[in-house]
């Protein structure tokens, strides 16, 4: 699973290889693309537990093409084209675990952004600590205000 900025969500982009996404079966719709023979649209079928009296029938499938972002959030499953998935989300950064510890601990001694990017520079932090926050300024950065995931270690 990947996470993403914005608030803690399920996502996979469809590449026309999946059956099933999020448990729904997908289902290739009747239109087939003119020039390849394959089915241009899917579908999956959402189970409503109770239906209100003013939905149209077809509110429980949900229709995307290849390369649509399905999109799991808040207990309702959406879709978005892949530049507005891109624009609304955005990866979390994976940084290493000495500098998320940096992070960690600055932000508990109430430190700012501006001060940590000061000491390293000045060269407080451990050498490869602060290579690492010279030359990734910006994912540092997006770390520090978005949140970010811990490298995993090589053996």
């Amino acid at each position: 699973m990947k996470f993403y900025h914005k608030q803690p969500i399920e996502a996979e982009q469809f590449d026309g290889s999946q059956t099933s996404l999020f448990g729904y079966e997908v289902i290739p719709e009747s239109l087939l693309d003119a020039l390849t023979g394959e089915p241009a649209y899917y579908s999956i079928l959402i189970d409503d537990v109770e239906s209100e009296p003013d939905d149209f029938p077809d509110d429980n499938e949900v229709s995307f093409e290849i390369g649509d972002w399905i999109v799991n959030e808040a207990d309702e499953i959406k879709v978005m084209a892949d530049e507005e998935f891109k624009q609304q989300y955005a990866e979390l950064p994976v940084i290493p675990g000495n500098v998320a510890y940096i992070i960690k601990q600055a932000k508990k001694g109430d430190y700012k952004l501006g001060w940590v990017f000061n000491a390293t520079y000045l060269g407080i932090w451990r050498v490869s600590v602060g290579n690492w926050i010279r030359t990734h300024a910006d994912t540092f950065a997006r770390a520090w205000l978005d949140g970010y995931v811990v490298e995993e270690e090589h053996d």
